[in-house]
């Protein structure tokens, strides 16, 4: 019998709330604007997927918590996001 690892970020809402917690860590550079590069790499050294990243910024997105440029090369945390300053 071969067991699998649970792997910490495999609910999309789990990783939404770590990308917006790495989020709110992170010195915005201009207007509020944080490069996804800043918060995707603490994501994968947390043991996450890119696949889990894209399904967590696609979540945090979806539930109002980050705005996410047309271009994909920086977010904005939105102040639906407050919960988790």
């Amino acid at each position: 019998m071969k067991f699998v690892e649970r792997q910490p970020f495999a609910d999309p809402d789990a990783a939404a709330r770590r990308i917006v917690e790495t989020a709110n860590g992170v010195e915005a550079v201009q207007d509020g604007r944080i490069f996804i590069e800043r918060v995707n790499e603490p994501f994968l050294a947390a043991a996450g997927s890119g696949e889990q990243f894209r399904a967590g910024i696609e979540r945090a997105v979806a539930l109002g918590w980050l705005w996410r440029h047309e271009s994909g090369t920086y977010l904005k945390i939105t102040e639906r996001a407050a919960l988790f300053a």
